[in-house]
């Protein structure tokens, strides 16, 4: 996963684990009555009026480079979040590589130029892309300086913390294809969405404490979230408080104990769907040590969101936010 949530877990994980894997599957919400969004739940939604870029363009890239983009025909973005931005704002027609993390459908028959989570250089150089787009995360450095020495252009996008990072996200990426209009255009949208969901937030009694664990049962990995984990933004925006954050968690992500749990008493526990299942769906998850513990445990009051959408903040956050909203009050336990 190239965003925060990969750079955040390689330190954490170093400690006291091997390999892990990830990978998105199918959404299977439905699409957000309360924001007006049309598409279909596993879809990006284009602007309907695709723009044509205005190039060539000098944007400054957030590795501090200067970056003059004479062409973008041949786009390869190195992140799902990336690649959903390409795609909204109409562009998806120029992509021509996947990340792994990539998982809506307009993307699925892309060829895909990641090794679990390590872009392959010679398969992006073997599709001559005009521009490659990453995350500050992306790697291995190795794998990034051959495909710059190259004499590719490479756009680097800081990685996405929380929900104010949609817009610049967007914009950054808008204006380096040479389509400012339509990065503003998008970035309204985005908000309006993201906003029209907050409006509908259960303000009545306390805030659910909520805990975010990043699972994957089949390398024994087992984390719980705190401050700089990427998950805090999201849960207070609907209206919740980030139960590992709030216990005192100072690290990004911190290995799973009884007594971490009990000290978070998380009363819902977020997780991503693929996580979930490598657990054994919630009867797995609350035979974790000290999950059961938990009032979240007790009464088996999980949040499920699809992996490849949970922390991108990007054009499809108005959907994951309605999907957790709607998950921790109304109590349909389903999945984004």
């Amino acid at each position: 996963m190239r965003t925060r949530l990969a750079g955040a877990l390689l330190s954490a994980l170093a400690l006291t684990l091997t390999t892990t894997a990830c990978g998105g599957g199918p959404q299977t919400d439905t699409p957000s009555a309360r924001t007006g969004t049309s598409a279909r739940p596993d879809r990006v939604e284009p602007l309907t009026d695709p723009p044509e870029p205005a190039l060539p363009v000098t944007v400054r890239s957030a590795d501090g480079e200067r970056l003059t983009v004479e062409r973008a025909d041949r786009l390869v973005p190195l992140s799902g979040s990336l690649s959903e931005i390409v795609f909204t704002l109409g562009l998806g027609d120029r992509v021509v590589a996947r990340d792994v993390t990539a998982t809506f459908a307009q993307a699925a028959g892309l060829p895909v130029v990641t090794r679990g989570h390590d872009v392959s250089a010679e398969s992006v150089l073997s599709l001559r892309p005009d521009l490659v787009l990453a995350e500050a995360t992306t790697g291995p450095a190795e794998a990034m300086d051959q495909i710059r020495a190259a004499g590719i252009p490479v756009l680097v996008v800081e990685a996405a913390t929380g929900l104010d990072d949609v817009g610049p996200r967007i914009g950054a990426v808008a204006d380096a294809l040479g389509v400012p209009a339509a990065g503003g255009e998008l970035t309204r949208r985005s908000e309006q969405r993201i906003a029209a969901v907050r409006e509908g937030v259960p303000e009545d009694g306390d805030r659910p404490r909520v805990a975010f664990l990043y699972l994957r049962g089949s390398a024994s990995v087992y984390l719980i979230g705190g401050k700089g984990s990427g998950a805090t933004s999201l849960i207070e925006a609907a209206g919740a408080v980030d139960a590992g954050a709030e216990s005192g968690l100072e690290k990004d992500f911190t290995a799973i104990t009884g007594e971490a749990l009990v000290k978070a008493a998380p009363d819902a526990i977020l997780v991503m769907s693929k996580g979930l299942e490598s657990v054994g769906g919630v009867d797995g998850l609350v035979e974790i040590p000290g999950v059961a513990q938990t009032p979240a445990g007790t009464d088996r009051r999980i949040v499920s969101v699809e992996d490849g959408m949970l922390l991108n903040y990007g054009p499809r956050t108005d959907r994951v936010l309605e999907s957790v909203v709607t998950q921790l009050y109304g109590g349909n336990g389903g999945d984004a």
